[in-house]
C-alpha cells in the first residue's frame, strides 16, 4: 500500500522514513475480510494491506503503477498460494480485472509511497538530489518537463491549487526567468530557486519548496484524476454488499470522496433558495462513521497517519451510473498531453 507523504509532513521533504501501512486496524475492521472473499487492493506499494487481507483469509488483485513495487512483491505472490494476483497498471483501471461475479472489497490508499520517495532517482525528494522526475510509472511527462514548459499561468494554477502554496505566482515567474537561460533538470536545482524566492522563516515547519513539489508530483501523476476515475470504476466492479474503503492524506483528496459518497448516498439536495433535485437510487450506504482518522497513539507513532482519513461505503444493488467528472469540481489546469509534445 502506498503510505501517503502529503503537505506539512516532515517526511515529504526527504527523510528516511521505514513503511507503516496506516489505519490498518480501522481498515481490517471496516472490510471484514473472510476466506472465500476477493479483495482489490488498488494501491500495492509495500504490500501492508495486501498482506494483512491475505492472513484473514480472503484473496487478493492488487495493482500498482509502479514497476519497483510490482518487483518487490514477487516474493509475497510466491508465499500466498496462489490468492495473490500482482499487476502492473493504474488504479482507475481496477474494474479491468475484477471477476465477472464481481469484487468484494475495493480497498485504496492514496498517495506516493516512502519507498519511491526515499529513492533519490525517483525525484520526488529534494533533500537528496536526483533527476527533476516523479513519475510513478516511469512514463510520460515528468517534472522537469512541466517546469521547463508550462506557461506561468498553468504554473500559478498547478502550484496554487494542487499544492496550495501562498506565493504561486512569485514562483512561476522566477521560474519562468531562470529556464530562459537554463533549464531545471534535477531536485535541488528547483528547490534552491524556490528557497531562494521565498525564504524559509523561523515559524515555519516545512521547506519552502514542500508545496510546489506536491503539487507537481500530483500533477505528473494526474492524482486527482486517478482517484476520482477509480471510484467510478469500483462502483461498476464491487458486488451488491461489496465495500469500498479509501484511506486519504490531505484535503483535496477527501474532498473527491467525500463528494462521491454524497453523490451516491441517494439523498436529495437542494435549498430553501433553489428546488431539490430528482431523488436517484443510493448506490452506496455509510459504514459505520462516515470519516475514521488516525488515534493520537497511532500518530504518535506514526507522523503520517496524522492526516489520514478513512471513508467507506456498502454497495447496494442499484445500477451503477455513468462517469460524472463534474461532481469533484476539480480544476481546469494544463494537459499533461500538450507539455509532453
Amino acid at each position: 500500500m502506498a503510505a501517503n507523504l502529503g503537505s506539512g509532513h516532515p517526511e515529504a521533504e526527504g527523510g528516511p522514513v521505514r513503511h507503516i501501512p496506516v489505519l490498518l486496524s480501522e481498515v481490517l475492521t471496516a472490510l471484514d475480510a473472510k476466506p472465500g472473499q476477493v479483495v482489490l487492493d488498488g494501491t500495492f506499494g509495500a504490500g501492508g494491506y495486501t498482506a494483512a487481507i491475505l492472513d484473514a483469509g480472503a484473496s487478493v488483485i492488487a495493482l500498482d503503477r509502479d514497476p519497483t513495487a510490482i518487483a518487490g512483491g514477487q516474493a509475497l505472490v510466491e508465499a500466498s498460494g496462489g490468492r495473490l494476483t500482482l499487476i502492473q497498471t493504474q488504479f482507475s483501471r481496477l474494474d479491468e480485472h475484477a471477476p465477472a461475479e464481481g469484487l468484494d472489497a475495493v480497498v485504496l490508499d492514496i498517495g506516493v509511497s516512502s519507498m519511491q520517495i526515499d529513492e533519490a532517482e525517483r525525484g520526488f525528494s529534494f533533500q537528496r538530489n536526483g533527476p527533476l522526475d516523479m513519475r510513478m510509472s516511469g512514463d510520460g511527462v515528468s517534472a522537469a518537463d512541466v517546469v521547463n514548459r508550462a506557461k506561468v499561468g498553468d504554473l500559478i494554477r498547478i502550484f496554487g491549487f494542487l499544492g496550495e502554496e501562498k506565493h504561486p505566482g512569485r514562483i512561476a515567474r522566477a521560474i519562468e526567468k531562470r529556464r530562459l537561460t537554463e533549464p531545471f533538470t534535477t531536485t535541488r536545482d528547483l528547490a534552491n530557486l524556490i528557497e531562494s524566492v521565498n525564504p524559509r522563516k523561523a515559524k515555519d515547519k516545512i521547506h519552502p519548496a514542500t508545496r510546489v513539489f506536491q503539487a507537481l508530483r500530483i500533477f505528473v501523476n494526474d492524482e486527482l484524476g486517478e482517484l476520482a476515475q477509480a471510484l467510478f470504476a469500483a462502483e461498476r466492479a464491487l458486488k451488491p454488499g461489496g465495500r469500498l474503503l479509501v484511506v486519504t492524506f490531505h484535503s483535496l483528496e477527501d474532498r473527491i470522496v467525500k463528494k462521491y459518497f454524497a453523490d451516491r448516498s441517494g439523498k436529495a439536495s437542494g435549498s430553501r433558495h433553489m428546488p431539490m433535485v430528482e431523488v436517484k437510487p443510493a448506490i452506496f450506504e455509510p459504514i459505520g462513521k462516515g470519516m475514521v482518522a488516525a488515534t493520537e497513539a497511532e500518530a504518535e507513532l506514526n507522523p503520517r497517519a496524522r492526516s489520514a482519513k478513512l471513508r467507506t461505503g456498502l454497495r447496494t444493488d442499484a445500477a451503477s451510473r455513468p462517469d460524472d467528472l463534474s461532481i469533484f469540481d476539480l480544476p481546469d489546469l494544463a494537459t499533461l498531453a500538450k507539455l509532453g509534445a
